[in-house]
């Protein structure tokens, strides 16, 4: 079997196209919510569109890397990096130092989203709440790289949990987008 990376559908199953359907929904919610002034105009004006357009991105790039797995051209990046220059048998403390680095972004960028609570409307605080599903799937993923795929893989009524934690924060995204965006008037300009 050829572990390389090649361009191609990485996950052909209905999950993952329902999967990716979802993002690019939520990405265009995000768009429209973005679009779309805060319910105060005002300096909040800016903070709005740059956070809904901000997560509006993400979702697009989550969605696309769903199928092009563009994770895996990544490590096979680095695997091909490592071996060429002599450090593949310290790889294991370079991947646990990457999990660690991904995960201090994330409670990171969660600090400051604590920081300016006061700033954000509800449907920020629940869009964050979906993105923190969505980084946790990511988190795992990446560690699942190094052999800790039991989690994600495991099942409660048949649902995966990586299932769970990826499409449950891209619906928690895409509800907390729509409702940013009822009963506001539409920008074109």
């Amino acid at each position: 079997m050829n572990d390389r990376w090649s361009p191609g559908i990485g996950d052909p199953t209905v999950i993952g196209w329902l999967t990716v359907v979802a993002y690019v929904a939520a990405g265009i919610a995000c768009i429209v919510t973005a679009r779309r002034g805060p319910a105060c105009p005002g300096s909040e004006s800016r903070v709005h569109g740059l956070f809904w357009g901000g997560v509006a991105v993400m979702m697009f790039a989550l969605g696309i890397n769903k199928q092009l797995d563009l994770q895996s051209l990544f490590t096979q990046v680095l695997r091909d990096a490592a071996r060429s220059e002599g450090w593949y048998e310290q790889r294991r403390t370079l991947q646990a130092s990457f999990i660690f680095a991904v995960l201090a972004a994330g409670l990171a960028s969660g600090a400051v989203a604590l920081r300016y609570r006061a700033m954000l409307h509800r449907s920020m605080a629940a869009a964050i709440l979906g993105l923190i599903f969505i980084y946790g799937y990511v988190v795992v993923r990446a560690a699942s790289f190094h052999h800790v795929d039991l989690f994600i893989q495991s099942q409660i009524l048949g649902i995966r949990w990586n299932w769970i934690l990826e499409i449950g924060g891209i619906v928690v995204v895409f509800v907390a987008a729509l409702r940013a965006a009822r009963s506001r008037p539409f920008n074109i300009f």
